[in-house]
């Protein structure tokens, strides 16, 4: 491949170098910020060779190349460009300023949630494991594999203790990312976080039965009493502390000299974070949490056939919108809370669909680089990343993505109406069946079937009609 022509070819698709404003490049990405992408010439762009999909997201303009070829094209790209190397952030950066305060939002909780993914979906294939181990009915009638082969107990406790850890101490990982994120020292963050779930504070699942007892734990400062709980598996106030400690180490930096701002800064902070949290943003933050747990879940409860229809029907747009990250917040909250989550199932069922219907496109087309675009993208969206299929297969041709939805609302009615849980969040494609609790692996596994055979019989006869791949 030429890569030198290949990066003309793509310059010059996406509005010459007059558009660019920075550019960067991820694992299989080029990543732009453009001035307007509606000059972009999609038709063209997808004929280049190393193209292999195209999407916006975040103000960003990313063009799908591969990885091992992307960080060629990109050196080539970015001198004939006339510009600099950009990081990521600086990309970030120039690409933020064309957001709407929404599209901020959306963006802030994903830059804050993504980096702890990895820690979270670990958690849930290790929960997985566990359930193979310790869940009846599996291996043999009435008992779990630990109950015939006692010898495997111990293995299994430790197993869930490692899966747990992500769990029992997330607003620690949510409070690091967070403050870096903010601006702010992500140590400080680490300790806010796990300040508020010190072993010392009432656990927060022991808090409704300790106040049905009226046995909730409090401090007495200065006559005004305190409840002294702890935020385990709670996403809001560790979001908010977070927030409230980069601001305050921020001003304090500004105004303390450098020689004793490790005397006075975290010290201080910490203090004023702290106080504040557990006298008024820890409760207030925990019951609008619990305020919107309760809320879903009584939805799911009363209307979960129709939940799951337009749940598992919409993910995919909530994906092209970059809205789905909101909801990645809402399944950390639903796990801390309750333990499982009933949204997160759709989801893997709904990445299923869409790399089912970039299959059929693969088997339907006659045209070399369209068939290995689907066949490669089909397989990343079973493995969970679903936007190559999405922008670089469905999206382009529109019926393969409404076929793709449809049968994912379809699959998520059924798994709703069967209430179909997850132990927390996993990979969200099919391996996404070890983080399933296991009551419900055949209701999910006929989910399964639902998404791998409607999108792919149902787009692959479509294509053949339509003769247009």
């Amino acid at each position: 491949m030429n890569h030198k022509k290949q990066a003309e070819e793509i310059l010059e698709a996406i509005g010459g170098k007059e558009n660019l404003s920075a550019a960067t490049h991820c694992v299989t990405r080029l990543r732009l910020a453009l001035h307007d992408e509606g000059i972009v010439d999609q038709e063209k762009l997808n004929q280049i060779e190393a193209v292999k999909g195209s999407f916006s997201t975040n103000g960003q303009f990313q063009v799908v190349v591969g990885q091992g070829t992307v960080d060629k094209v990109y050196k080539e790209f970015v001198a004939l460009a006339g510009i600099g190397e950009s990081t990521k952030e600086e990309v970030k950066q120039a690409s933020s300023e064309k957001m709407n305060p929404l599209q901020r939002a959306i963006k802030t909780l994903a830059d804050i949630f993504i980096p702890i993914l990895p820690a979270i979906v670990t958690a849930g294939l290790l929960l997985g494991i566990n359930n193979l181990l310790t869940a009846p009915d599996i291996f043999f009638d009435d008992q779990a594999l630990i109950d015939v082969y006692p010898q495997w107990s111990d293995i299994a406790n430790m197993i869930i203790i490692i899966a747990n850890t992500a769990f029992v101490f997330l607003p620690g990982l949510i409070g690091w990312s967070a403050v870096k994120k903010f601006g702010g020292s992500p140590i400080l963050g680490i300790v806010i976080g796990l300040v508020l779930v010190h072993p010392d504070l009432l656990n927060a699942w022991s808090y409704g039965e300790a106040v049905s007892e009226g046995s909730v734990p409090t401090w007495n400062l200065f006559g005004m009493t305190v409840e002294k709980i702890g935020y385990q598996g709670q996403v809001l106030p560790v979001l908010a502390a977070a927030y409230l400690l980069t601001k305050i180490e921020l001003f304090l930096r500004k105004r303390i000299p450098d020689s004793i701002q490790l005397l006075f800064v975290g010290p201080i902070a910490l203090l004023v974070t702290g106080f504040l949290t557990f006298i008024i943003i820890g409760p207030i933050t925990f019951a609008v949490g619990n305020w919107i747990t309760d809320g879903l879940v009584a939805v799911f409860d009363t209307f979960s056939w129709l939940g799951g229809l337009i749940y598992g029907g919409l993910y995919g747009v909530l994906v092209i919108t970059g809205m789905h990250h909101t909801f990645l917040a809402v399944d950390i909250q639903l796990v801390g809370s309750t333990g499982t989550t009933f949204l997160w199932p759709m989801l893997a069922l709904s990445n299923i669909a869409q790399g089912s219907a970039a299959f059929a496109i693969w088997l339907a087309s006659k045209d070399e680089k369209l068939k290995g675009l689907g066949v490669s993208s089909g397989v990343s969206a079973w493995l969970g990343i679903t936007e190559p299929a999405l922008f670089g297969v469905n999206l382009r041709f529109k019926y393969p993505f409404i076929i793709a939805i449809s049968s994912s609302a379809i699959a998520g009615l059924y798994i709703s109406a069967q209430g179909v849980l997850a132990n927390s969040i996993g990979v969200g494609g099919v391996p996404g069946i070890f983080s399933i609790v296991s009551d419900y692996w055949l209701d999910f596994m006929i989910g399964m079937a639902i998404v791998i055979v409607l999108p792919l019989v149902g787009t692959y006869l479509y294509a053949k009609r339509k003769k247009d791949v």
